[in-house]
């Protein structure tokens, strides 16, 4: 575990994880944005995801022969091309981002098995890790820190819905082994230097309990605490979530889990995002507020993806920050570190929103 420099009981983890709530009282953060997006901008081939091309040909010797298909296994790239992962972290770093997330949304035993994997799950996690630190160490400094936060998404598997149309009690996994392999992943995280945990993206709610618990699990097996972020997707209209729970109903369900913040990711642009911000801010007047919308919806035109330039997504997020919704602001697919250092600057100077303000 690395220490502060004269001490063999300070993990610098926890130095850093002491001054993260410390900054959001002070200025609004600013989360990195789409891992996926800036992969996909590398055209990466299969051969490429094995490794070729890399600056390690035990790499690609190790995985050149291997017998499925690699290629959009984006976690393994930590271990085949962590020069792209680090690339792609460090370019967010330099648009201003103060945290950066782990390459590790599908990092899962349950995720890789899809790719035959799941044996390698827990060192995709460690060295995604790594990397992420090591650029956060590059680029931060101690008037301005950067945090690495390791990020559990969720899986391709869920415990609240039926895999099965003509079955609604059909399940394909249990909590006890989402619980086992989410907890893989956050000793995991822990071992490779990770500054908090976030776990987001959530659409099933009691897959989001599995990962807190195993996080709470992780926390007694290190000693060590570090602070949590939970982030859930509203995915229509409806307001709700995949399996069913609207906003304050998805609060209710893992307030008790006393994240650091909490928020709402992914599925809708910022515009359409905004409502369900406003009702987050109003009922958790205890708990700082983080939110990274898509650029907007799918547009197969764009080079991204999606149809928000970096002067749409940061106006409508000033707008957030204008209206003192939040303290932490990113994005998810679709945007770049372009979106990031333009929200960056729209919310320069912002008023974090404030603790209880709306008790």
């Amino acid at each position: 575990m690395n220490t502060v420099a004269g001490s063999d009981s300070c993990p610098l983890s926890y130095t850093r994880a002491q001054a993260l709530p410390a900054i959001l009282a002070e200025r609004i953060v600013i989360m990195d944005g789409a891992m996926g997006t800036m992969i996909q901008r590398f055209k990466l081939d299969e051969q490429q995801y094995r490794g070729a091309g890399g600056k390690s040909p035990q790499a690609f010797a190790r995985f050149s022969s291997f017998p499925d298909d690699l290629k959009g296994n984006n976690e393994l790239l930590s271990l085949t091309r962590p020069d792209v992962i680090s690339d792609i972290h460090e370019g967010y770093l330099a648009a201003g981002a103060d945290i950066i997330e782990t390459n590790t949304f599908g990092a899962t035993t349950i995720a890789q098995e899809d790719y035959g994997m799941a044996d390698l799950a827990a060192e995709m996690n460690v060295q995604s890790a790594r990397l992420a630190r090591a650029a956060c160490d590059k680029f931060g400094t101690k008037e301005h820190p950067r945090f690495a936060a390791g990020a559990l998404g969720p899986t391709p598997k869920t415990a609240s819905i039926s895999p099965e149309v003509n079955d609604p009690a059909a399940r394909n996994v249990t909590f006890e082994q989402l619980r086992q392999a989410y907890l893989e992943q956050a000793l995991a995280l822990v071992e490779g230097g990770v500054d908090l945990f976030l776990v987001e993206t959530i659409f099933d709610t009691l897959n989001a309990k599995a990962a807190l618990f195993a996080i709470e699990q992780c926390f007694e097996q290190t000693g060590e605490r570090l602070p949590v972020i939970i982030s859930g997707t509203v995915t229509d209209a409806s307001g709700r979530i995949l399996s069913g729970q609207t906003v304050s109903a998805f609060w209710a369900s893992v307030r008790h889990a006393q994240p650091l913040a909490v928020g709402l990711n992914c599925a809708l642009g910022a515009a359409l995002m905004k409502p369900y911000i406003q009702e987050l801010a109003r009922i958790a007047p205890e708990t700082y507020i983080s939110c990274y919308p898509n650029a907007g919806l799918p547009n197969p035109m764009s080079e991204t993806g999606f149809d928000e330039t970096p002067a749409d997504t940061s106006r409508l997020l000033h707008e957030f920050a204008k209206e003192g919704l939040v303290n932490i602001l990113g994005g998810c697919c679709g945007t770049t570190p372009d979106h990031i250092g333009a929200i960056r600057g729209a919310v320069s100077g912002r008023q974090p929103r404030r603790l209880f303000e709306f008790a």
